[in-house]
């Protein structure tokens, strides 16, 4: 690595993990340098906190900015939004913080951008997280990545089954460290799911019902009035040109989920925003990480739902089984076993107390979504879901939607990330993005 690398410039900062973990939060102040500042008292000085930048501040992303303020390794640098009132509101929660952290005078250090490339820009800026739309996520997590910041961004990884290689490439090329934000890895009752899977406490499986909605839908919504301060066609970006309307993009003064993920254009409706995080799981308890199914079959006279089937023979079906609580249903020989946020049973009902011994298979263990994505950065090693398992587990999601799409069965190259001999459907790998806009890579 070059030491003139945007990545190399941040290894000096980032080097705080191993020394400031459990130390204070201190704070510069507008023209006054605190001892504390200095690193006194124990806290870290400033240049040895992560320097977090946040991208898309939407609704999601407010869980994110509340957990890494209150991280005391971390400072909070920038947000970054198209949208100017909830930009500056989420500034001013950020400058607030610190200045009562601190307790005197006023704190104005938050920088607020609208262009995520001006955030990516900034050397003090070791980290971003990035909660856009997912039509967004390729390109900024490109652009990020050969910026050499690390990078949490939010599931569905990518639009596409072409952009989420893109992104992984780009992760590997620039060695940085990438949380996909799957936080169901990070939950005991999922992880202890795929443990009794993988350890054969159901025997050999043969069938996994994933419980999540539908393909997305064609947009014809009429045009409304655009919001002051939105920039609509900035937040369109690499999406085809069309007027704004509310249930795309509602006012931020909305308090329920917007509903882009519905629409093709923009998202890969709940098959991709649900499906990113159980049929993730029904990947991770097959042992799949590294690949995927090799067929895939619309529902017709033989096939009453959406199936995969994998080389080994198992199946995957959208929907059904047990169904009520469980997200994701495991069957074999042996019995099943259903998990959900929140709910893990198992039949035999024995089995869930049946955890694995020392000699057998005990999967990443994670406990905080967030934290096993800062030990990462410490170690410079690979989180609980890694970019890799995400762009798999969004290629899951994709081959569903293009199965729903072309109403017929396809076949899949897991190695090669290609159909069989089906010109139609390589097509759907990838769409074209309105100029000027093209992924860096």
């Amino acid at each position: 690595m070059s030491p003139n690398s945007p990545h190399a410039r941040g290894t000096n900062r980032r080097s705080f993990l191993r020394d400031s973990a459990a130390l204070t939060v201190s704070l510069v102040l507008p023209n006054i340098i605190t001892s504390r500042a200095l690193g006194a008292e124990g806290a870290a000085p400033a240049n040895n906190r992560l320097g977090i930048g946040f991208i898309g501040m939407g609704k999601q992303m407010g869980g994110h900015v509340g957990t890494f303020l209150g991280r005391a390794n971390c400072q909070v640098i920038a947000v970054c939004d198209v949208e100017s009132r909830r930009l500056e509101r989420y500034k001013n929660q950020v400058n607030e913080h610190y200045a009562g952290k601190e307790g005197q005078g006023t704190y104005t250090g938050c920088v607020a951008c609208k262009d995520y490339r001006e955030l990516l820009a900034r050397e003090d800026i070791d980290a971003v997280v990035i909660a856009t739309p997912e039509h967004w996520h390729a390109l900024q997590v490109i652009d990020a990545a050969n910026a050499g910041k690390d990078i949490y961004c939010e599931k569905p990884l990518s639009h596409t089954i072409h952009e989420a290689r893109a992104m992984a490439n780009a992760v590997r090329r620039n060695a940085v460290v990438f949380q996909t934000g799957s936080q169901q890895r990070s939950e005991t009752g999922f992880r202890v799911a795929c443990e009794l899977v993988r350890n054969g406490r159901i025997g050999k499986v043969h069938t996994v019902h994933v419980n999540v909605g539908g393909p997305p839908e064609e947009c014809y919504l009429p045009a409304e009035p655009t919001p002051e301060g939105l920039d609509w066609d900035f937040w369109l970006g690499p999406a085809p040109m069309r007027p704004y309307h509310s249930d795309i993009a509602p006012d931020m003064d909305y308090d329920g989920w917007p509903n882009w993920r519905s629409y093709r254009d923009y998202a890969g409706g709940m098959m991709t925003d649900w499906g990113a995080h159980h049929f993730d799981i029904a990947q991770w308890g097959l042992g799949m990480d590294e690949t995927g199914p090799v067929e895939i079959y619309p529902p017709d006279a033989t096939h009453e739902r959406l199936t995969y089937v994998y080389a080994n023979g198992v199946t995957m079906q959208h929907g059904g089984g047990a169904g009520g609580n469980a997200g994701v249903e495991f069957i074999g020989d042996l019995g099943r076993v259903m998990v959900n946020r929140g709910y893990l049973e198992t039949d035999p009902a024995h089995l869930v107390k049946e955890l694995p011994g020392p000699n057998e298979i005990q999967l990443y263990n994670s406990d905080n979504h967030h934290d096993d994505w800062l030990r990462a950065i410490q170690t410079r090693s690979r989180p609980v879901c890694d970019v890799e398992i995400g762009a798999r587990t969004i290629t899951v999601c994709h081959l569903g939607n293009i199965a729903y799409y072309l109403k017929r069965p396809l076949k899949w190259d897991p190695a090669n990330e290609r159909f069989v001999s089906d010109d139609e459907a390589n097509r759907m790998l990838a769409k074209a993005m309105r100029s000027p806009w093209k992924l860096n890579v």
